[in-house]
């Protein structure tokens, strides 16, 4: 038995990246010798275990045969007889199938497919044709392309990609691995290289097509959107999300929150957007009535977080209109601690209660 440090954690020492999760393949062990060391196996028929101690996976060296379309269309074989190279070899990019034995004092860098090639040349390169097998690698290498911006995708894997995409294999993806890959894509370095990258291969139309339905790619209001969000403030998915809904239609919106499933708290700002920009746009400073009612449609002083990405968001998507951001973050100040008791005590009750905290609000506002 031999156990390897694989993947991103070689790849990102080599790059003096910061290592946040190791990843580890044993070769020439059976799932009995890995239960009978205290490992606990993830999954029934899955060869993966966990640590007894570090909770770090370890995974048998496999191999993978495709038996239908997806990503769920393989029979893996986890035979002790496989060899590290083999399992490195159905991996998706060269920078990504590199290894370490663990225990070797040289800390010798095994890399078959020229992996350290790759990363000084700055090429997201695959490994091999079984990379057209996997429609998530599609993904994968769209968010390493948003992760090293200065990165380029090889031509011949490219090639492979749109083939993939001609093919149907991006149509069998499920939405819980596209929202997977996205989301994290919008926390790289530069998420607009992810859309740039599934634009180039074809994908972005069939995953994302809201994006460009009435425009072209490169003139996306969504995406000059997020590029606002993305030179102003640190990496955050929910806010990027929302950049990028509120340069598009409420009907467009229900369908990509459809498609995707997101968590809720991104559909629910998503809409909470589309559903109010015409009237942010319309707001009037002076008329304090219609600034507490667009607070109360927001349900600001109930969910006080979401109103602040509210006008997060805002901010970034109509930059020109910032002055109203601001404006409705200082109403709303002025405006949120109206206490409920004295109300109660002048013996109001239900609705009547609430309609004279609404003109309270209205008139501390004025």
């Amino acid at each position: 038995m031999k156990i390897y440090l694989v993947g991103g954690a070689v790849r990102d020492t080599l790059l003096g990246r910061k290592v946040t999760e190791r990843d580890y393949v044993v070769v020439g062990a059976t799932p009995k010798e890995m239960l009978d060391l205290g490992f606990r196996q993830v999954g029934k028929d899955f060869p993966v275990f966990l640590h007894p101690e570090t909770n770090e996976e370890y995974a048998l060296a496999r191999t993978e045969r495709k038996t239908g379309k997806g990503y769920t269309g393989f029979e893996c074989n986890a035979d002790p007889s496989v060899t590290l190279e083999e399992d490195l070899k159905r991996r998706d990019l060269t920078i990504n199938a590199m290894a370490q034995e663990v225990g070797d004092p040289s800390n010798k860098i095994i890399d078959p497919y020229q992996g350290q090639n790759d990363l000084k040349n700055k090429i997201l390169r695959h490994i091999s044709p079984a990379f057209s097998e996997d429609p998530v690698r599609i993904l994968r290498v769209a968010r390493f392309a948003a992760r090293f911006p200065s990165f380029t995708v090889f031509h011949e894997t490219n090639e492979l990609m749109k083939d993939m995409v001609q093919n149907g294999e991006v149509d069998a993806l499920v939405p819980e691995r596209v929202w997977k890959e996205f989301s994290r894509a919008l926390t790289e370095e530069n998420p607009i290289r992810f859309f740039e990258v599934l634009n180039d291969c074809g994908a972005l139309i069939k995953l994302f097509p809201e994006i460009i339905l009435k425009e072209s790619f490169k003139t996306s209001k969504s995406l000059d959107c997020l590029k606002n969000a993305i030179a102003q403030r640190p990496p955050n998915e929910l806010i990027y999300f929302g950049t990028l809904a509120a340069g598009l239609e409420k009907h467009e919106i229900t369908t990509l929150c459809q498609r995707l499933k997101p968590p809720t708290q991104f559909s629910e700002l998503a809409i909470l957007l589309s559903s109010n920009l015409n009237n942010y746009l319309n707001l009037n400073f002076n008329n304090a009535e219609m600034i507490v009612n667009f607070l109360e449609n927001l349900d600001a002083y109930r969910r006080p977080e979401r109103f602040s990405d509210f006008c997060q968001v805002m901010i970034f998507s109509v930059p020109e209109n910032t002055n109203t951001a601001n404006f409705l973050k200082q109403a709303f100040e002025n405006t949120k601690d109206i206490a409920t008791k004295p109300f109660i005590d002048s013996g109001l009750k239900g609705e009547e209660i609430g309609k004279a905290i609404h003109q309270a609000r209205i008139e501390k506002l004025r």
